[in-house]
C-alpha cells in the first residue's frame, strides 16, 4: 500500500470509528425505549394484580385510578415532576423551569417509572377511598414527592449520590416510596368493612385469582425493562450490562416465588396462590436496587429472603398493627423495597470488587444504604401522612359505608365491570 494512500486510510478508520459510535448509540436508545414499553405494559399487571386480588364490585374503580396514574402522571411529570427530579439542584430539590426535559426517550423512561410509584399506593387503599381525593393525591405524588426524592440519587448532583449510594432502578427510590405511602394511605382511610370482627382479622378474598396471577405474570415480564433499561443503556455482558441485570432479575424473583410458597405452605398447611404471587413480586423488588450490583448467587439469596420477608410482614401489617393493605402492596413494595437496598451493602458487589459487609468488602456502603433507606422512609411517610390527612379534614377519604357496600364501581362510576350479572357480594 502506497504511504500516499495513508491519509485516506486514516479517514476511513475514523469514519468507520464513528459509524460504529453511532450506532451504538442508537442501539442503547432503542433499548431504553423498548424498555420503557415494556415499563408501561407493568401499569396493565397492576391493573390485574390489584382487580384480581379484590371484589369484583371494585374492578372498574381499580382500572379507572390504574388509567389516571399513567394518563395524569405522564402529564404532570412532564410539567413539571422532571425538572424537580433532573433539574438544576442543590443536592435536595432541583429546577430547570417548566416542560423541561433532556431528550424525549429518558421522559418517557422516567415518566412511567414516576406512574408506578402513584399506582402502588392504589391496591393498598382498594375498596373504600373516594376517587376523587384519589386523584388528588396522586396529583401530589407524580408532582412532588416521588421526582424530589427521585433526585436525591439519580440526579448526579443529588446529595445520596454523592454519598455513594446505590439503588439502580427503585428498589427504594420508586418502590419503597410508594409502599410506604401506601402504607399511610391504607392507614388513615381504615380497614375495609368486616375485615376485622372482634380484633381479629378476617381473609376478604379476591374475586379472580386468574387475573391476579396473569397479572404478576405481565409485572416480571415489564420488570425485564424496569431493571434492564435502568442503565439507560445496553452495556452488553459485563457485570452491570443489560442481559446480566435481565438474569439476575429473573433469578430473584424465581426465589422469592419459591422462599414465599414454601414459607406459606408450611404455615397455613397447603401451598398458597396469593402469598407465592406476592413472593414472586417482593423477588424482584428485592433485587431491583442491587441488579447492577449483584452476582447470580447473590441475587438469588436475596429474592428468597424477599419472599419470606413478604410472608411475615404481610401478617404482621395485618394482624399486629391491624393496617388493612388490600394486596399487600406496603409489605411487597414498602418492606421488600427497604431489603433490597440494604441487601447491596451485605454482599453486594461493583464489578469484581466487594463491597458488601459480608463478603469482605467493609462496612461503608452499608451504612451508606441505611442511610438512603431510612431517608426513603422517613420522606414518604412524612410527606404521604401530611397530604393523606389535609385530604382526610377537607375532602375526605372515605366513602359512605352504603357506598361501600354497594360496591365503589356503581357508586363512584355508575357501571359494572361484569354486567352480565350481579356480583353477589353487592347483593348480601
Amino acid at each position: 500500500m502506497s504511504i500516499l494512500n495513508l491519509p485516506l486510510l486514516i479517514q476511513d478508520v475514523a469514519a468507520t470509528k464513528a459509524d460504529i459510535e453511532g450506532i451504538i448509540g442508537d442501539m442503547g436508545m432503542l433499548w431504553m425505549l423498548i424498555s420503557g414499553i415494556l415499563v408501561f405494559l407493568m401499569q396493565a399487571g397492576f391493573t390485574l394484580v390489584e382487580s384480581g386480588m379484590t371484589r369484583a364490585k371494585n374492578v372498574v374503580n381499580i382500572a379507572m385510578k390504574n388509567v389516571l396514574d399513567i394518563a395524569v402522571g405522564s402529564i404532570v411529570f412532564w410539567f413539571m415532576g422532571y425538572s424537580l427530579m433532573y433539574g438544576s439542584t442543590n443536592g435536595w430539590i432541583g429546577w430547570s423551569g417548566f416542560m423541561y426535559n433532556q431528550g424525549p426517550a429518558d421522559l418517557f423512561f422516567q415518566t412511567v417509572f414516576c406512574a408506578t410509584t402513584a399506582t402502588i399506593v392504589s391496591g393498598a387503599i382498594a375498596g373504600r377511598t373516594k376517587y376523587t381525593t384519589y386523584i388528588l393525591f396522586s396529583l401530589v405524588m407524580t408532582a412532588v414527592i416521588y421526582p424530589i426524592s427521585g433526585g436525591w440519587q439519580w440526579n448526579g448532583d443529588g446529595w445520596l449520590a454523592q454519598m455513594g449510594f446505590i439503588d439502580f432502578a427503585g428498589s427504594s427510590i420508586v418502590h419503597a416510596v410508594g409502599g410506604w405511602a401506601a402504607l399511610v394511605g391504607a392507614a388513615l382511610v381504615g380497614p375495609r368493612i368486616g375485615k376485622y370482627i372482634n380484633g381479629q382479622a378476617v381473609t376478604i378474598p379476591g374475586h379472580n385469582k386468574l387475573l391476579a396471577t396473569l397479572g404478576v405474570f405481565i409485572l416480571w415480564f415489564g420488570w425485564f425493562g424496569f431493571n434492564g433499561g435502568s442503565q439507560l443503556a445496553w452495556g452488553g455482558d459485563d457485570a452491570v450490562g443489560g442481559s446480566m441485570v435481565v438474569l439476575v432479575t429473573n433469578l430473584a424473583a424465581s426465589a422469592g416465588a419459591v422462599g414465599a410458597l414454601f414459607l406459606s405452605w408450611f404455615k397455613y398447611k397447603k401451598p398458597n396462590l396469593d402469598m407465592t404471587l406476592n413472593g414472586a413480586l417482593a423477588g424482584l423488588v428485592s433485587i431491583t436496587a442491587g441488579c447492577g450490583n449483584m452476582t447470580e448467587g447473590g441475587a438469588i439469596i436475596a429474592g428468597f429472603v424477599g419472599g419470606l420477608i413478604v410472608v411475615f410482614s404481610m401478617e404482621f401489617i395485618e394482624q399486629k398493627l391491624k393496617i388493612d393493605d388490600a394486596v399487600g402492596a406496603a409489605s411487597v413494595h414498602g418492606v421488600c423495597g427497604a431489603w433490597g437496598t440494604l441487601v447491596i451493602g451485605l454482599w453486594g458487589v461493583d464489578g469484581d470488587t466487594a463491597i458488601g459487609l459480608f463478603n469482605g468488602g467493609g462496612s461503608a456502603q452499608f451504612v451508606t444504604q441505611l442511610i438512603g433507606t431510612v431517608s426513603y422512609a422517613v420522606w414518604a411517610l412524612v410527606t404521604a401522612f401530611i397530604f393523606f390527612f389535609i385530604l382526610k379534614k377537607t375532602l375526605g377519604l372515605r366513602v359512605t359505608e352504603k357506598e361501600e357496600v354497594e360496591g365503589l364501581d356503581l357508586s363512584e362510576h355508575g357501571t359494572l365491570a361484569y354486567p352480565g350479572k350481579r356480583q353477589r357480594e353487592i347483593e348480601e
